[in-house]
């Protein structure tokens, strides 16, 4: 309901991070552009909090220094600007 509860910009969102084909190693730091519903808004990586297994989800290492091509992982990342995102627990 987007009279009684407006979307807000997010200063930060955690987000399962798979990485298809990127040369060389990601780290804290990295600011690629994310694309979410129709913004298109260079994120940074805040922090890399766990590597999980791919097909699973479960952990496989806590606080990486880095990830690879292949590697998923749960990521704090941090909008340059306002960005709205929702989960889809609270929206369905």
């Amino acid at each position: 309901d987007s009279k009684n509860n407006p979307p807000r910009g997010a200063a930060d969102f955690t987000a399962q991070v798979i990485v298809l084909n990127h040369p060389g190693q990601i780290s804290n730091g990295y600011t690629p552009v994310l694309d979410c519903h129709t913004a298109h808004i260079a994120c940074k990586f805040g922090e890399i909090k766990e590597k999980v297994d791919r097909r699973s989800g479960k952990s496989t290492e806590d606080n990486p220094k880095s990830i690879k091509s292949g590697d998923a992982a749960i990521v704090i990342l941090v909008p340059s600007k306002p960005l709205c995102v929702e989960s889809f627990q609270e929206f369905p």
